[in-house]
């Protein structure tokens, strides 16, 4: 042993190139700073849910999560699927103060919450602009995963754009891939880029695959939450109708001016299946068996789309549904109403 030291002291490992050591010291600098400006604003989100069997009276199980302080005056942003259906909702800090948290509103559609607490001057994660972000850039993961609080992993940007279904069967759009390590805790916590700034809200991992990690974009998360904030939920439009996807055949799309150039098939749509009664779907003239093919002008070739365009802005805004039917194609007017 003391012959292997008096070796390694005669013939010391060559110290790595400068160039290298000054990015590995940047790159540790980048992680570091970001967490020291984000960390006090991450806090652990402890519930409790309601279960129970039909006829038994009800018993309640605990369940935990991530969130940050998006505001000085006590907002939090988290997953919905933490903290909706809860009884309980409280907030640990990483300083050690445990506040009672009320549910300001929750949207399971995209699988955000905003919850708040009674404080005043938190430090506050400042909100990015993931617009943007590029593939390979770095990110860095703050939460609490299996109850380690204040647990921090880095990793880059997998791929952007990616569209997640969330637990209402509703597409999410422009998700966030990553890397960087999540477990279950690590849900509403904050994905951050080197300049502090929070670009995404962490939501799910794929299991049993490492490293295919996603978070809700930012720019989501502003409309989401300020919506949240004004509303205690998220407004869309509905039509009234049910339906399910259908291709149409290349030929018979094509005639009628559907066909959308993509792979070896027609144009898409949806066969409506029911149309409700008194809905704006209803007043417009839509039957079941008719096949929606676009709104507002824009194509439609399938239930995410649909769920896609009838956003908060074409509330009660008169509007048009192309439809096919009985092998015509038709334009019919039409009014979306509030989804409430």
């Amino acid at each position: 042993m003391n012959d292997t030291l008096e070796v390694l002291a005669a013939h010391p490992l060559p110290a790595p190139p400068p160039a290298d050591a000054e990015l590995l010291d940047a790159y540790s600098r980048a992680v570091t700073g970001a967490v020291e400006r984000v960390a006090p604003a991450v806090v652990s989100v402890e519930v409790r849910h309601p279960i129970g069997r039909r006829g038994r009276p009800a018993r309640e199980v605990p369940g935990h999560g991530s969130g940050f302080a998006f505001t000085p005056d006590g907002f939090v942003l988290t997953n919905s699927h933490v903290v909706h259906g809860a009884t309980k909702i409280e907030v640990a800090f990483a300083d050690g103060r445990r506040l009672r948290a009320e549910l300001v509103g929750d949207d399971p559609e995209t699988d955000l919450a905003v919850i708040r607490v009674e404080a005043a001057s938190l430090v506050a994660a400042p909100l990015g602009d993931s617009a943007a972000l590029r593939v390979g850039q770095l990110v860095v993961a703050i939460g609490n995963p299996l109850g380690f609080q204040s647990t921090v992993t880095a990793g880059v940007v997998s791929a952007l754009g990616r569209s997640f279904r969330s637990v209402s069967g509703r597409l999410i759009d422009n998700v966030i891939q990553t890397d960087a390590a999540l477990n279950p805790g690590n849900s509403g916590g904050p994905l951050v880029n080197s300049r502090a700034q929070v670009i995404g809200v962490n939501t799910a991992v794929i299991l049993p695959a490492q490293g295919i990690c996603f978070a809700v974009a930012v720019n989501t998360v502003k409309l989401v939450a300020g919506q949240l904030i004004a509303h205690g939920r998220v407004r869309r439009g509905r039509i009234g109708v049910g339906g399910q996807n259908i291709q149409l055949p290349r030929a018979a799309a094509r005639a009628r001016g559907l066909d959308q150039g993509g792979g070896g098939g027609g144009g898409g749509g949806i066969r409506i299946t029911v149309v409700e009664d008194g809905s704006s779907a209803m007043r417009a003239g839509l039957r079941p068996d008719d096949v929606i093919v676009g709104l507002g002008g824009e194509p439609v070739s399938g239930v995410d789309d649909l769920h896609r365009l009838l956003g908060p802005e074409r509330i009660n805004v008169a509007t048009t549904v192309t439809i096919v039917r009985g092998g015509e194609r038709l334009e019919l007017a039409i009014t979306p109403e509030d989804s409430a």
